[in-house]
């Protein structure tokens, strides 16, 4: 299949192609040229001067595993039975028959960072997922990292059980508890595997186990924090174990984003059109996505769905724009900049030759942000989930 007569925004170093095509066949993008192809097939698709996008990444929802129109019966996010739950895997609580999969992909989502809650200081793992298909093995893109929560939602919920971590200096703690277990399994296997006659395994731990990859750097810590002082809190721990951290939500990081850009910390931000529900979140500012670009640091939008229904990541982008991000930018914040900070950009969020094709298309002059607008085409490795008339 070709699309041709298209403004593509490939979100990568070729920029912005004002005429040309792309080609996909077997779900992949197989060539991107200028012009018009030499040969059009008759499944191709004349987009009609319109603007062909990468589809749109929501870096960071509860997207399936809390479920749309439920209460407890839906909602599979957080154990909250125990603080310390790395070995928790989102892969395992999504429901992808969730009619929020199908809305998604009609507002040219194309695929969505799956989180644990923030009830646990440590809440499991995070895996990125398309939003087509019926079994979520197949919808898969890779396991992303371990969510991990500071502030307030770990303590009011252990406060209503009356048990640790109540303050912010315990949810640290059970954090750092975890991690110090985990750095020690590891030296333990690497003694055993070393020198196997002299050394022991150690008893097999299903929680260290599952925080291997992340001290081994081969995934990233997802760290839940809205205020500076959450922030830097997660910086501190990453650095006393050398992990690399992302900041979900960051919601004052308009006050320290000079720091967060030297350190190299990305940080997702959002909800961004939400209200300011709870004490931590008064540092609400329309203008946090900005300031943190501004300075240096990387950026992705997201909506937190379910705080933010996943079709309004669009929007969430104009908003940020509104609050002075340039529009471009935007752009980047719902594409290949959240592929980079979750590690799947070698499959998604730019449109490039041996990419999967997960793309969109608007029509000639519109602003894909817009609350107004959808896209004509949707396609999710090669395959057209939405087309409209055109």
């Amino acid at each position: 299949m070709i699309i041709y007569n298209a403004e593509i925004h490939t979100m990568d170093s070729a920029g912005v192609i004002e005429n040309g095509w792309i080609s996909i066949e077997n779900g992949t993008i197989t060539a991107i040229g200028e012009g018009i192809p030499e040969e059009i097939g008759i499944d191709s698709i004349n987009a009609k001067e319109g603007i062909l996008l990468p589809g749109f990444i929501d870096a960071h929802t509860h997207l399936g595993i809390i479920e749309d129109g439920l209460d407890f019966e839906g909602d599979d996010c957080n154990e909250s039975t125990d603080p310390f739950t790395p070995q928790m895997r989102a892969v395992d609580g999504i429901n992808p028959f969730d009619r929020c999969f199908e809305e998604a992909r009609n507002r040219g989502i194309t695929s969505a960072a799956v989180s644990p809650g923030s009830a646990n200081p440590c809440g499991g793992e995070i895996c990125a997922v398309k939003t087509d298909g019926r079994r979520i093995d197949d919808m898969l893109i890779k396991t992303c990292g371990i969510k991990f929560a500071l502030g307030e939602n770990p303590k009011n919920v252990y406060n209503g059980k009356d048990e640790a971590p109540m303050t912010r200096m315990a949810i640290a703690a059970v954090i750092r508890e975890g991690l110090y277990k985990t750095r020690r399994y590891v030296h333990d296997m690497d003694s055993y595997y070393s020198d196997s006659d002299n050394y022991e395994p150690p008893e097999y731990d299903i929680k260290c186990e599952s925080l291997m990859p992340v001290m081994e750097r081969k995934q990233k810590a997802f760290f839940h924090c809205h205020r500076a002082d959450d922030i830097c809190t997660a910086m501190r721990i990453a650095k006393e174990f050398s992990i690399d951290p992302v900041i979900i939500h960051g919601t004052e990081g308009y006050k320290i984003s000079d720091i967060l850009a030297q350190e190299e910390i990305p940080v997702i931000c959002g909800p961004v059109i939400c209200d300011r529900c709870k004490p931590e979140m008064r540092g609400l500012e329309l203008k946090n996505a900005a300031a943190l670009f501004k300075d240096g640091v990387k950026i992705a939008i997201c909506t937190d769905h379910t705080v933010i229904p996943i079709q309004y990541l669009p929007l969430s982008a104009q908003a940020a724009v509104k609050g002075g991000l340039d529009f471009d930018e935007a752009l980047r914040t719902l594409t290949i900049s959240p592929a980079e900070i979750l590690g799947i950009e070698e499959n998604v969020g730019s449109l490039a030759v041996g990419k999967d094709a997960d793309l969109q298309l608007y029509p000639k002059g519109m602003n894909p942000l817009d609350l107004m607008s959808e896209p004509l085409i949707v396609m999710i490795g090669g395959k057209l989930c939405r087309r409209e008339d055109f």
